[in-house]
């Protein structure tokens, strides 16, 4: 898949609330926190295609500028690593996130409350491919593994979803793989032919 092609992938997730005290003033600051991806997640594009994350996928990107944000709008900023209120790290389960929210921002604060209520529990990231393994299973299904990803920003989101560019690209790459296959396949029936050997298998009755 094009490395170009921005890509948002969407689960639900347990974040975490606290506040904690400034050690500055006795000001409470909110924090929500939970993991926004892990490596045991199937993510479903389309019937007949997954992907999983792959341990160490994010580690490379993690240095990076990368915004919390809410449902992927970059008016709403939660934190920033930047900025050092949002914190990101891989561990063995996936990529956990603990935002520092800001106390005089309502629009934070009402989704702290939304999140803390249960009414908000699901999470996405934004992200652009690097490196990828392809697998064609048995069943004729596709699954790919993410090794490496360019990490834009994380999200809390009422209802996640998928654009339809990732699906299409996806699709694609599908249809390309068949298509190769298929063409290998006509050579080796060819040369079959023409030796007078036997016929080599379909690319379904090799699967």
């Amino acid at each position: 898949m094009s490395e170009k092609l921005r890509q948002l992938r969407s689960v639900a997730t347990k974040f975490e609330t606290r506040e904690e005290t400034r050690e500055d003033s006795e000001e409470r600051v909110p924090h929500i926190s939970g993991y926004f991806a892990t490596f045991s997640d199937i993510y479903e594009i389309a019937p007949g295609m997954t992907e999983s994350i792959a341990k160490g996928a994010f580690s490379r990107t993690l240095g990076g500028d990368i915004r919390a944000l809410v449902n992927h709008d970059t008016t709403l900023v939660l934190g920033r690593t930047k900025a050092h209120t949002l914190e990101l790290k891989e561990d063995e389960h996936g990529l956990w996130g603990d935002i520092t929210i800001n106390p005089n921002d309502v629009d934070a604060v009402n989704l702290y409350e939304r999140v803390k209520r249960g009414d908000v529990d699901q999470c996405s990231f934004g992200f652009e491919i690097v490196s990828e393994e392809t697998e064609v299973r048995p069943d004729g299904s596709y699954h790919w593994t993410l090794t490496d990803v360019n990490l834009f920003e994380v999200s809390a989101c009422t209802f996640p979803a998928y654009k339809e560019t990732n699906i299409s690209a996806r699709s694609s790459e599908r249809d390309a793989i068949k298509a190769r296959e298929l063409t290998t396949w006509k050579e080796r029936m060819k040369e079959a032919l023409k030796h007078g050997t036997d016929y080599p298998a379909s690319p379904e009755e090799n699967r």
